[in-house]
């Protein structure tokens, strides 16, 4: 498959073409192959499988959450040049840091190349498979809904990251077509919304019985309405919200918040993590460093799996900040029991700081090396009743409604509800706190602070004694596009704030 399939990117797509004195009038090495390709129902299954390698490799990385997250106030990395460049907001357009000591893979220029390739690879299907012979009619339908649910899945991360971005809806299939300039955020969402509806018309409803890590119906949903809060579309925002919440397919919430993340649960676990990145610690299966990060340094901690390095830690503030009988405050802890069945405490955790608070949500006692089986989500139920209590909010107030929504994942951690009588602003701050709590290091509180434009008040507040001066600017709303790309395509256009 990876001689079907180019990567996309301007810098990239050059290297795959074989060039004489015109590149206008080359070919990209991968039509070479498409022409003959997607006659079969395998073959259609394996360009979808091609799409999905994307989104695999960025949770693996993973970009997909150290970007976001060392940028937010939740967790932070061990000081290491280039991945606390965004902790520290010291990278450039070229993010020479990063390029330099080779951590490309944990980096805004990994979430442009994987979101732009697994895009390109969707068109294909989108492109192709409409006219492939298959018997079975529904799983062709099936892998359409998955391509357009992908293609929106990729367009929104890539304009929650960029801001304006190219849209892709188009196969390359000349080196011509690869020049596209950018569109405004406005466009890039309605071409999301529109691919959408074509996931939400074509993929089945959720079943125990799908095949793990594929979407259903109401994941599409789920993104429809996270995509439309990100886009202050809050009566759509809270339509496709409750379009997940009153599903009679038997999604729904898990009783114990532990269980979200315990790869001995993952199946039942499904009903809430309605989309994840499904990890494996077997051979040729797909895992990501995330455990290794977060675990004690020297692999030291049995529990938390064979091999960790103790390169990303929680803050204590954070910490501090959970009610002491929320059940969340449990998938942090602040010692740990070490190989010889020895309590670490928490000033021994780590050398940069006696303020070292682990963090326990992709823990793996079973992991091979640093291959771990906990699945990384992506889409949850709970993350849908807080869209839900925030976008009611914004239309209607803080109403019955909004406040059923919030408890339901109040309850769950073991709190009470929320106090009674808020006005509007006061319960969506409430919202987004909840939010934080909830969905902590899962790569999505940066995404919260720069929607609200809110990052440059409570960012300076995320400090300790690691890093004591945190100072981010109005143009870190956004990544700079990659250089390397804007420099090849002269269609593209930096962002304004880092020309």
């Amino acid at each position: 498959m990876q001689k079907i399939f180019f990567r996309y990117s301007i810098v990239s797509l050059f290297t795959l073409c074989c060039f004489s004195c015109s590149k206008l009038e080359e070919t990209p090495y991968s039509s070479i192959y498409t022409e003959n390709f997607y006659q079969t129902a395998e073959d259609a299954e394996a360009a979808l499988a091609a799409v999905y390698n994307e989104l695999a490799d960025l949770y693996s990385g993973p970009s997909a959450l150290l970007v976001p997250d060392f940028s937010a106030d939740q967790v932070y990395p061990r000081p290491v040049v280039g991945r606390d460049t965004y902790t520290l907001f010291s990278f450039d357009p070229q993010y020479s840091a990063v390029v330099s000591y080779s951590r490309a893979n944990e980096s805004p220029i990994d979430i442009w190349n994987n979101c732009y390739t697994g895009i390109e690879n969707a068109n294909w299907v989108l492109l192709k498979v409409p006219n492939t012979k298959m018997s079975n009619e529904a799983r062709k339908k099936a892998i359409l809904g998955e391509a357009y649910f992908l293609r929106a899945f990729f367009h929104w991360f890539l304009t929650k990251n960029f801001g304006d971005v190219v849209i892709r809806i188009k196969a390359s299939q000349s080196i011509d077509d690869a020049y596209v300039g950018k569109s405004a955020k406005a466009d890039v969402y309605k071409q999301i919304f529109e691919d959408l509806d074509s996931a939400e018309a074509n993929l089945p409803d959720y079943s125990g019985s799908l095949i793990k890590g594929r979407p259903c119906k109401e994941a599409a949903a789920a993104l429809y309405a996270k995509a439309a809060l990100y886009n202050e579309n809050w009566a759509v925002s809270l339509r496709e919200a409750q379009k997940v919440l009153n599903s009679a397919n038997g999604i729904g919430l898990m009783d114990n918040v532990m269980d979200v993340y315990d790869a001995a649960r993952e199946d039942a676990a499904r009903r809430e993590n309605l989309w994840a990145f499904e990890a494996e610690s077997v051979t040729n299966g797909r895992s990501s460093q995330i455990m290794s990060l977060y675990g004690p340094p020297g692999s030291a901690a049995p529990a938390y799996g064979a091999t960790s390095y103790g390169s990303a830690f929680a803050y204590q503030a954070f910490f501090d900040s959970f009610d002491p009988k929320d059940k969340r405050r449990q998938l942090m802890d602040t010692n740990y029991v070490n190989k010889q069945g020895v309590t670490v405490r928490q000033s021994a955790i780590t050398p940069i700081t006696t303020h070292g608070v682990l963090v326990k949500k992709y823990a793996d006692r079973n992991s091979v090396g640093g291959l771990h089986s906990t699945n990384i989500p992506i889409l949850r139920v709970a993350d849908v009743y807080l869209i839900a209590a925030e976008a009611e909010a914004r239309v209607n107030g803080a109403t019955s409604n909004a406040y059923l929504y919030i408890n339901r994942v109040r309850t769950r951690a073991g709190l009470d509800g929320l106090t009674e009588g808020l006005g509007k602003d006061a319960f969506i701050a409430a919202v987004l706190q909840e939010r934080s709590w909830e969905l902590f290091a899962e790569g999505d509180r940066w995404y919260d602070l720069t929607r609200t434009n809110t990052f440059m008040q409570v960012i300076p507040g995320a400090v300790n004694d690691v890093f004591r001066v945190r100072n981010p600017q109005a143009k870190h709303q956004y990544f700079p596009i990659p250089q390397t790309e804007v420099n090849a395509n002269n269609l593209l256009e930096q962002n304004s704030a880092w020309k």
